[in-house]
C-alpha cells in the first residue's frame, strides 16, 4: 500500500502471501533449525516496512482458511501500519485501512479464537484513537449494529471499548494524548444516556455528530449484564459475557458522569451480580465497584443516589453473606474465594471512607449499625491484609467529630478495643513456620522482608490509633479495662511457661512477647489520655481527670513494684513508666522523681559466658542512660531540688569498674542537663559548674599528644591502635585465606583487638558528642537554655575543630589502599575487604537481624572479628565526627559565622570521600545533611559554595563510577559474582543514590523556607540582605555558578542511572529548573546550553534504554520543557534532534508546532515528544516477549501498594499523611 493513491489490489511487489505462511511456519515449527528461523524471523520483520504490507495483511487476516497463527499475524501488519504509517497515508489509503477493518469486525466468529478477537479489536482501536471524530463520525453506530450480533460480536464491542477507555483515560498512550481532549470528550459522548447528556452540557451540540441512538453504552452494557446475570443454570457464554460486560465496566466506571450510574440502575445490577452463585462475576462485580467508589468526586445529589443505596439493610445483609462465604481456612486456602474477601475488604473499605467522608447524608432509614457490624465483622478477620482496611475505616470514623459520638459507634467500642488489644503483636518476632493463622496468611500474601516490615508497621500503627483515640472519647472505661488486662498479663508472665533461665535466654520469647503487646496498648491509651485531658481546656483539672490520674499514678507505682530478670521485660516497662511520667501525669514532679530513681537503682546482672543475655543487659543499660537523660530535659526544675543526692548516686553507679569511658560520660551528661536546663539556677554559677564539664575535653583536644598523633597517616594508625595491622595482615598472608571467620586469633591478633577498643575509649570524640547532644537537643532557637549553649560552647568550638577535623579526614584516608604502604599491591583486595563494612539490610541480608548479629558476635575471636574492630574503630572516628558538626551547627551563627572554617571543613569531608563506600558515603550525606540545609542566611555565601561544589563533585564521580561498575559486572561476571552479592551491592548502590536524589530535592524545593538567622524569624531574615542573600537556598544555589555547575552535572548523570526512584525525581527537578535559565545572561546562557545538549542526550539515552521505559512519560516531560523553554533562544537542541537517525526536519518542524499549540496540555505535550521519538523508544521485558505479563489476580490494588509503603499515618484531624514520593514530585510540579 504505497503513499500514492494506488489501489492495494494492484499490488505487484515481492512478497506474496504464500512466502509469508511458509515463513511463519518455519518459525512456529520446533524442528526447524535455528539459522533458518532466524532468517524467517527477519523476513517476516522486513515485511513491515513493505508498502503493500497492509494489503497482505488484511487478506491473510480475512482468509479463514489459514491457520489461526497466520491471520494473527496479518493483523498485526494492519497494526503495524496503522501505528507507524497513519500520517503517511492519503484520506483514500486511509479510509480503505479502515473499511478493512470493519469488514472483519463484522465477519468475526464464535469459533475465532480468543487472541484473533482481541487483535481485531486492537486495529479498531488503534484506527479510532488517530480518526475518529475526525473523519470516522459513525465508528458508534458501526458499533451499536455490531452489539445487535452474536455474542462473539458483543465481546469485541466489549473488547474495543474497554482497549478505548484504557488508551484515553488510563495509559499514557501516544496517539490518544496527541488529540488531546477530542477522544475524551467523544467517550463521553457515546457512553453517557443522552437525557444526562444534555443535562450536564446543555450547549454542546457536536455530541450527535459522533453518538448513535439515545441510550449510551453504559446503559446498553447495564441491560445486558441483567439479562446475562440473571440466565439459569451454568451458561457458560452468557455467564462469560457478563463477566466481560463487567471487565468493561471497570475500565470507565471512573470517569463517565455519576448520574448516568444511577440513570443506568447500575448499582442495583452490580448488587445482583454480587448475588450471583457464580464467582467470577462476584469477584469482577466487587472490582467494578472497588473502583467506583474510590472516585474522589461526588456532588451531593450524586452522592445520595450512586453510594447511598450501600448503606441500606438489603446491600449490607447482601454484603455480610458474601463476606461469610468468602472467608476461608489458613490451613486450607481456596484462592479464588481468598481473592473475592481481599477485594471485598477493600470495596468495603472505601465505602467507610465516603461514609467518613459525607455523614449527613446517610438515610435515617439506612443499614449503618449494620454496616458497622460488619466493620468489626472484618477486623477480625485471621488475614491481617482483609482485616487492615476495616482498622483503616474505623481510624477515620473514629476521627469524625460527627460519627464517633454517635450511639450507633459507641456501642461496639468494647468489641473494636478488644480486637486491636488482641491483634498488638510483633507478628514478624513470630517464625515463620507458625501456626497462628495470621502468620500463614502472611506467608501467602507478602513475598519480602521489605514488604511485609513495611505492611505490619502500619497494622500496628492504626491498631495503637484505633485504641487512642477510644481512649480520649471514653476515658475512665476504656483505661479501666486496658489496665486490667495489661496487670492480669504482666502479674501472670509466666504462666504456662518455663521460668525464666539466663542459659536459655530469648530475645523473641513467649513472655516478652505477652508483655510487650500489652505495654504497647497501654502506651496507645496513654497517648489518647494526654489528648483528653488537653482537650478538656484550661489549666485547672476537674474531679473526673484528679480520678484519671490518681489510677495511673497507683497503677504505674505497682508495676514498678514487681519484680522482672528478663532485662528486655525491664526496658519494657521503664519505657512504659517513662511515658506515664512525660505523658498524663507531667504535671506530678514527685512521680517522676519517683521513676528516676527507679532507673538509677535498676541493676545490671550482666553474664558474658551467655552472649544473647549479656547483649540484652547492655542494651538494658544503654536504654535506662536514655530514659534519664529525657527525664532530666523535662523535669530539670524539679531533679534540681534533689540535685546533691542524684550526684551522690550517679558517683556512687560510675565507680563500677566494668563501665567504660562512653557510659560513665553518658551518667555525667544527666548531671550536665539537670544543670543546664533548670531555671532556678543563679546564671553565674550554673556556667561556671557546666564550663567544669567541658573542660576536660576541651583539655583533650588541645594535648600536644592527639596534634602529633593526628599529623600523619601513620601516627593516626597508632592513636588507634591500628599501628601494627598491616604488618599482622602480611605476616599472616591474609589474602590466602578464604574465609576469615573460621579462622581464628592468634595471641598477637587478641593483643590488636583490645588494643584498638581502649584506643577508642581514650578518644574524646564520643564524650564531646554526648555533651553536645546535651546542650543542644531539644531546645528552641534563642530559648534561654539555647543562649547558655551558645555561651559554653563558643570559646570551644575552634579550640576543637582544627583536630577534630583532620580526625575525620585521616579516618577517610584510612579507607584508601594507597595509604596502607606496607603492603603489596596485590593485597590492596585485602584492605578493601577488612574496611567493608558488615550490616544487616532488611530485604537483601540472609536470616534475621538477630541472626546476624549472633553470627557477628560467634566470630568475634576470629580474623574476621579483628577486621571488624578495625572497620568498628575508624567508623566510630567518623561518624561521631559527622554528629559533632551536626550538634555544633545546632549553635547557629558561633558555629557557621567562623571565615576560615568552610575551606578546611570540605576538606576533611570530601578530599578523601572517594575512598568510602558506597554504604559509607550515603550515611556520611544523610549525616551532615542537617549542617547544610541549616545553615543561616548570612552565612550562605562563604559557607556553602565550597561545600556543596566539593560534595557534589564526590557524589557524581562516586555515583557514576559504581553504576558502571555494576554495568560491567552484570556484562561480565557471567556467574562469577553470587545473585545475592551483586543484589546487595546494587541494592546500597540505590540507597546512596536515592539519598544524594534527596538532598538535591530539599536545596532546589521552591517553598523551603530560610532557616532563621541571628535575632530575626523566618519573615524578617530577609530584610536589609542582598537579593541573592536573602532569597531561599534554592535562588541562592541557581545563582552561584561554584555550586550550581557540579550539582546540574550531577542530576544530568543521574538521568542514567538505573534506579528509578532517583531518576524520575531528577527529572521533575531538572524540569522546573529549565524555565529558570531562558533569559539572557552569561550564566543563564551557559547553563541553557549544557541542558540543551548533555540534559538532552541523557534523556534520549535513556528514552531508548528498556530499563527506563516506565519512565518515558518524566523523560518526555522535560524534553518537551527543554524544546518549549530553549528553541526560540538557541539552535542547540533542534541540532541534537536532528543529529538522530530518521530525523527529517519537517518532521520536527511539525512536532515543534504541536508543542506550541499543546502548550497547557501536559499530556498532549509528552504525547508529541514521544510520537517524534518513537523510533528510538526502549520497550519493556514483557513486550519484547522475554517476559509474560504478571497475572492480574496477582497484581495488587493502589491501597494494598499503600500498606506496604512505610509510615501510612492514620488519618485525622490531629495528623496529616506522610508525603510519599508523589508528594515530593508536587513540589517541582507533576505532569
Amino acid at each position: 500500500m504505497s503513499a500514492h493513491n494506488e489501489h492495494p489490489s494492484q499490488a505487484n511487489g515481492t512478497v506474496s502471501n504464500d512466502q509469508i505462511c511458509r515463513a511463519l511456519e518455519v518459525v512456529h515449527d520446533a524442528r526447524s533449525p535455528n539459522p533458518i528461523r532466524q532468517k524467517a524471523s527477519e523476513y517476516l520483520e522486513q515485511i513491515n516496512s513493505d508498502e503493500q504490507a497492509p494489503y497482505h495483511g488484511f487478506t491473510l487476516a480475512a482468509d479463514r482458511t489459514q491457520a489461526a497463527v497466520v491471520r494473527h499475524y496479518g493483523l498485526s501488519l494492519l497494526e503495524n501500519a496503522v501505528r507507524h504509517r497513519w500520517v503517511d497515508y492519503s484520506v483514500e489509503q486511509s479510509t480503505m485501512l479502515r473499511d478493512w477493518e470493519l469488514s472483519l469486525a463484522q465477519t468475526i466468529a464464535d469459533d475465532d479464537p480468543f487472541y484473533i478477537r482481541t487483535k481485531i479489536a486492537s486495529v479498531w482501536v488503534e484506527i479510532a484513537k488517530r480518526s475518529w471524530a475526525l473523519d470516522w463520525m459513525d465508528m458508534d453506530e458501526r458499533l451499536v449494529r455490531l452489539w445487535g450480533g452474536s455474542l462473539a460480536s458483543k465481546e469485541l464491542v466489549l473488547t474495543i471499548l474497554e482497549t478505548l477507555s484504557e488508551d484515553v483515560f488510563g495509559h499514557e498512550d501516544t496517539a490518544a494524548g496527541l488529540r488531546g481532549t477530542d477522544l475524551s470528550s467523544a467517550c463521553i459522548d457515546i457512553f453517557t444516556p443522552v437525557s444526562v447528556l444534555l443535562e450536564h452540557f446543555p450547549s454542546r451540540a457536536t455530541s450527535i455528530n459522533v453518538r448513535y441512538g439515545d441510550e449510551g453504552w453504559l446503559s446498553r452494557m447495564a441491560d445486558l449484564l441483567e439479562l446475562c446475570v440473571a440466565t439459569e443454570g451454568d451458561n457458560k457464554p452468557e455467564k462469560a459475557c457478563a463477566v466481560k460486560i463487567l471487565v468493561t465496566l471497570r475500565s470507565v466506571i471512573n470517569w463517565v458522569i455519576p448520574k448516568s450510574i444511577s440513570t443506568a440502575n447500575l448499582i442495583t445490577r452490580l448488587c445482583q451480580c454480587l448475588a450471583s452463585p457464580h464467582l467470577p462475576i462476584q469477584l469482577a462485580a466487587v472490582e467494578v465497584l472497588y473502583y467506583l467508589y474510590n472516585h474522589a468526586r461526588f456532588s451531593d445529589e450524586d452522592f445520595k443516589h450512586v453510594v447511598g443505596p450501600m448503606y441500606m439493610h438489603d446491600t449490607v445483609n447482601l454484603l455480610q453473606r458474601l463476606y461469610e462465604w468468602s472467608c476461608v481456612d489458613a490451613t486450607e486456602i481456596d484462592e479464588e474465594r481468598y481473592l473475592l474477601s481481599k477485594k471485598l475488604s477493600e470495596m468495603i473499605y472505601h465505602i467507610g471512607r465516603l461514609l467518613d467522608e459525607r455523614p449527613g447524608l446517610i438515610p435515617f432509614d439506612s443499614g449503618l449499625d449494620s454496616f458497622l457490624r460488619l466493620l468489626i465483622q472484618v477486623a477480625r478477620n485471621n488475614s491481617l491484609q482483609v482485616s487492615i482496611t476495616a482498622l483503616h475505616v474505623w481510624v477515620k470514623i473514629l476521627g469524625s467529630d460527627t460519627l464517633a459520638s454517635s450511639s450507633t459507634v459507641t456501642s461496639l467500642i468494647g468489641e473494636l478495643l478488644e480486637v486491636c488489644s488482641q491483634r498488638v503483636i510483633k507478628y514478624e518476632a513470630l517464625p515463620d513456620d507458625s501456626p497462628n493463622p495470621s502468620i500463614i496468611f502472611l506467608n501467602e500474601d507478602l513475598d519480602t522482608m521489605p514488604e511485609r516490615h513495611a505492611f505490619l508497621g502500619n497494622y500496628m500503627r492504626f491498631c495503637k490509633t484505633i485504641v487512642e483515640r477510644i481512649v480520649q472519647q471514653q476515658p475512665a472505661d476504656a483505661l479501666y479495662h486496658i489496665l486490667g488486662q495489661a496487670e492480669q498479663v504482666i502479674t501472670h508472665l509466666y504462666d504456662g511457661e518455663l521460668a525464666f533461665n539466663v542459659q536459655t535466654y530469648s530475645k523473641t520469647s513467649v513472655p516478652f512477647l505477652r508483655l510487650d503487646a500489652q505495654c504497647s496498648v497501654v502506651e496507645a491509651a496513654l497517648k489518647g489520655s494526654v489528648k483528653w485531658l488537653t482537650g478538656q481546656g484550661g489549666g485547672s483539672v476537674g474531679h473526673e481527670q484528679e480520678v484519671v490520674m490518681q489510677n495511673l499514678k497507683v497503677w504505674c507505682e505497682r508495676i514498678l513494684g514487681l519484680h522482672f530478670e528478663d532485662p528486655m521485660v525491664k526496658e519494657r516497662v521503664i519505657q512504659l513508666a517513662v511515658g506515664f511520667a512525660t505523658g498524663p501525669l507531667k504535671r506530678d514532679t514527685k512521680f517522676a522523681s519517683t521513676v528516676f530513681e527507679y532507673i538509677l537503682n535498676v541493676q545490671f546482672r550482666d553474664d558474658p559466658s551467655f552472649p544473647t543475655y549479656s547483649e540484652a543487659v547492655k542494651d538494658l543499660q544503654g536504654l535506662c542512660i536514655h530514659e534519664l537523660q529525657r527525664l532530666a530535659m523535662r523535669f530539670a526544675d524539679y531533679l534540681i531540688t534533689i540535685f546533691d543526692d542524684i550526684e551522690r548516686k550517679i558517683t556512687q553507679v560510675i565507680q563500677d569498674a566494668s563501665h567504660d569511658e562512653h557510659v560513665r560520660s553518658r551518667y555525667y551528661s544527666i548531671l550536665f542537663i539537670i544543670t543546664h536546663r533548670a531555671t532556678s539556677v543563679d546564671p553565674g554559677p550554673r556556667q561556671e559548674r557546666l564550663e567544669l564539664f567541658l573542660q576536660p575535653l576541651v583539655t583533650q583536644w588541645q594535648k600536644d599528644e592527639l596534634t602529633n598523633s593526628l599529623a600523619s597517616f601513620d601516627s593516626f594508625c597508632e592513636l588507634l591502635g591500628c599501628g601494627g595491622i598491616q604488618q599482622y595482615v602480611s605476616q599472616r598472608a591474609l589474602h590466602q585465606i578464604p574465609d576469615w571467620s573460621t579462622h581464628p586469633l592468634d595471641d598477637e591478633g587478641k593483643a590488636l583487638r583490645i588494643q584498638m577498643l581502649d584506643a577508642v575509649e581514650r578518644l574524646p570524640l564520643r564524650a564531646t558528642k554526648i555533651f553536645l547532644a546535651a546542650s543542644v537537643e531539644k531546645l528552641e532557637q534563642k530559648s534561654a537554655a539555647h543562649e547558655l549553649a551558645c555561651r559554653l560552647w563558643e570559646k570551644d568550638i575552634p579550640l576543637i575543630l582544627p583536630n577534630l577535623l583532620r580526625s575525620i579526614s585521616l579516618a577517610h584516608a584510612f579507607h584508601d589502599p594507597a595509604n596502607w604502604k606496607c603492603l603489596p599491591p596485590e593485597m590492596s583486595v585485602v584492605v578493601r575487604k577488612i574496611l567493608t563494612d558488615r550490616f544487616w539490610q532488611v530485604g537483601i541480608s540472609t536470616g534475621s537481624r538477630d541472626e546476624f548479629y549472633a553470627k557477628v558476635g560467634d566470630t568475634k575471636h576470629t580474623i574476621e572479628g579483628l577486621a571488624s574492630s578495625v572497620r568498628a574503630t575508624v567508623r566510630a572516628v567518623r561518624e561521631t565526627g559527622y554528629k559533632i558538626l551536626c550538634y555544633m551547627s545546632l549553635l547557629g551563627e558561633h558555629f557557621y559565622s567562623y571565615e576560615e572554617l568552610p575551606g578546611p571543613l570540605s576538606q576533611a569531608l570530601f578530599t578523601d570521600a572517594y575512598a568510602l563506600s558506597t554504604h559509607q558515603l550515603a550515611v556520611m550525606v544523610e549525616t551532615i545533611r542537617p549542617v547544610i540545609e541549616t545553615c543561616p542566611v548570612a552565612s550562605r555565601s562563604h559557607f556553602l559554595p565550597p561545600i556543596l561544589a566539593a560534595l557534589f563533585e564526590q557524589l557524581d564521580h562516586k555515583a557514576s563510577t559504581e553504576w558502571d561498575k555494576i554495568e560491567r559486572r552484570t556484562r561480565e561476571s557471567e556467574g562469577r559474582v553470587s545473585l545475592d552479592e551483586e543484589m546487595r551491592d546494587e541494592s546500597i548502590l540505590r540507597q546512596m543514590t536515592y539519598t544524594s536524589v534527596m538532598l538535591v530535592v530539599g536545596l532546589l524545593d521552591p517553598h523551603r523556607l530560610n532557616p532563621p538567622g541571628p535575632g530575626l524569624t523566618d519573615s524578617s531574615a530577609i530584610n536589609g540582605l542582598p537579593h541573592v542573600e536573602h532569597g531561599n537556598v534554592r535562588s541562592f544555589i541557581l545563582s552561584t555558578p561554584e555550586i550550581l555547575k557540579p550539582l546540574i552535572l550531577f542530576c544530568t548523570h543521574t538521568i542514567r542511572m538505573r534506579d528509578s526512584r532517583s531518576c524520575s525525581l531528577i527529572t521533575r527537578v531538572l524540569g522546573s529548573l529549565v524555565p529558570e535559565f531562558d533569559s539572557g545572561g552569561e550564566i543563564d546562557t551557559e547553563v541553557r546550553e549544557f541542558i540543551s545538549t548533555e540534559v538532552l542526550k541523557a534523556c534520549i539515552t535513556s528514552l531508548h534504554d528498556s530499563y527506563f521505559v516506565d519512565l518515558q512519560k518524566d523523560l518526555a516531560q522535560l524534553i518537551a520543557s527543554i524544546l518549549l523553554n530553549y528553541v526560540p533562544r538557541s539552535g542547540t537542541p533542534k541540532q541534537i534532534l536532528l543529529s538522530l537517525p530518521s530525523m527529517p526536519p519537517e518532521k520536527l518542524d511539525r512536532a515543534m508546532q504541536q508543542l506550541y499549540k499543546a502548550h497547557q496540555n501536559t499530556r498532549q505535550q509528552r504525547a508529541i515528544v514521544l510520537d517524534l521519538l518513537e523510533s528510538l523508544r526502549g520497550v519493556s521485558v514483557s513486550e519484547q516477549g522475554r517476559m509474560s505479563k504478571p497475572d492480574a489476580s496477582k497484581v495488587r490494588s493502589a491501597i494494598q501498594e499503600r500498606y506496604m509503603t512505610v509510615d501510612v499515618q492514620a488519618e485525622g484531624k490531629e495528623k496529616e499523611a506522610t508525603p510519599d514520593l508523589g508528594g515530593v514530585a508536587d513540589m517541582f510540579g507533576r505532569p
